[in-house]
């Protein structure tokens, strides 16, 4: 039987008083959410004059996203399926107007599966293309790591264009996933993703988030656990040149005990010296931790560093900490931002290293610690390369 139609479907009205973070207004139905603006908390720094309609429905669909899944051998399906497949939904309901609108236009969407108790040795390679430039796609993706399996998964994103997106990530019972999502987006795209992660019993998820191409991104992981024991890390490199707006807006929402959580963004910006507005290197970075009263023995920590190369560039950092119960093993947050590290560069110099190269070498160092974590050298290769094209732009 083919499941319903859940574009239709609201699954819960909202409420007059917001609990806490974690209470959000969920549903399929687009119209079930207002028109966002930014006197919300959660869309008050995101310029609306660049989702190209994205936002208030004004943006409707001209064209699709390529996708092509390389690497799925044994014990890895890749189905393409339509929206009433019964499985999709099944980390999350979209959460925002934006989700809603994507859910509710996709045609097609990916779902990769990782068997049960397989041991994937290679990773699974999902390269997405955008429609192209001046054309509206929306795109739904669904990556499943069943029960005991062990596998890394590389959600690479290029091309251009206008992208509204959901990306389901489950990680199952005793399960270990590794995701690096990678935003080599051309110039002109606009890209809003949601990805809602839901981790089982003793699961373990390791999430990146690169962004370092496109005009306009945002993108609002969600991190739900659904039995105790789940251990997720949340790992972010976003670099801004002049003209891009990066925002990343992370939601860990602790709600069964015994569960870990780890995150650390860090993100570089370089924007135009001369003072031009337009010019202007802009991110945005909201961590939000919830831990429920049910969710005793929490371990958490999130941390966000930011690094202004040039004038012109702003970065806007928020860690938040919501504590229900006294009953956790601990938790913290800390977020700075900051230019060069004169005393770094002092030592450098001394050295005999010249300035710009000191520079250079600061940059790398400050970025190491999340590249040391992605363990597929031709990825981490391609990133290191990718970081020194952007300084070499900016004559760092």
């Amino acid at each position: 039987m083919a499941a319903p139609d859940k574009s239709t479907i609201t699954d819960n009205a909202p409420a007059a008083v917001v609990v806490n973070k974690g209470e959000l207004f969920t549903s399929y139905d687009v119209d079930a959410f207002e028109v966002p603006s930014q006197r919300e908390e959660a869309w008050r720094f995101t310029p609306f004059r660049r989702l190209r309609g994205l936002h208030n429905g004004t943006a409707e669909a001209t064209s699709t996203t390529t996708v092509v899944v390389e690497g799925a051998g044994d014990g890895v399906r890749t189905e393409t399926v339509t929206r009433t497949d019964e499985r999709l939904g099944t980390a999350g309901v979209p959460f925002d107007r934006v989700a809603a609108q994507a859910y509710s236009s996709f045609t097609e969407a990916t779902v990769v599966t990782i068997e049960r108790e397989a041991q994937v040795a290679e990773p699974v390679v999902i390269t997405m293309t955008g429609p192209g430039e001046g054309q509206v796609a929306y795109s739904h993706v669904q990556i499943h790591a069943e029960a005991f399996s062990h596998a890394t998964v590389v959600l690479d994103q290029r091309g251009g264009g206008t992208i509204g997106e959901n990306v389901e990530i489950i990680a199952a019972d005793s399960a270990h996933l590794t995701v690096v999502n990678v935003h080599d987006w051309d110039d002109d795209a606009v890209h809003v993703t949601a990805h809602h992660l839901a981790l089982g019993r003793d699961a373990t998820l390791r999430h990146f988030a690169i962004s370092l191409g496109g005009n306009t991104i945002r993108l609002s992981p969600r991190v739900q656990y659904n039995a105790p024991g789940g251990d997720a890390e949340l790992w972010g490199l976003y670099f801004a040149d002049a003209g891009q707006h990066l925002e990343q807006r992370l939601l860990v929402d602790h709600s069964a005990p015994m569960c870990r959580s780890h995150v650390t963004y860090k993100g570089a910006l370089q924007g135009d010296p001369s003072g031009d507005k337009r010019g202007e290197a802009r991110t945005v970075w909201i961590g939000d931790v919830l831990i429920r009263p049910s969710a005793e023995g929490t371990e958490t920590y999130e941390l966000n560093r930011n690094l202004v190369l040039t004038d012109n560039a702003r970065a806007d950092s928020v860690p938040n900490l919501e504590i229900e119960t006294g009953e956790i093993r601990g938790a913290g947050h800390a977020s700075a931002t900051g230019r060069f590290d004169d005393e770094q560069l002092f030592y450098l110099q001394s050295r005999g290293i010249p300035e710009d190269v000191a520079r250079r070498l600061v940059v790398r160092g400050f970025f190491g610690e999340v590249l040391a974590k992605i363990t597929i050298p031709e990825l981490r290769e391609r990133l290191e390369a990718a970081i020194e094209a952007e300084l070499e732009s900016a004559g760092a």
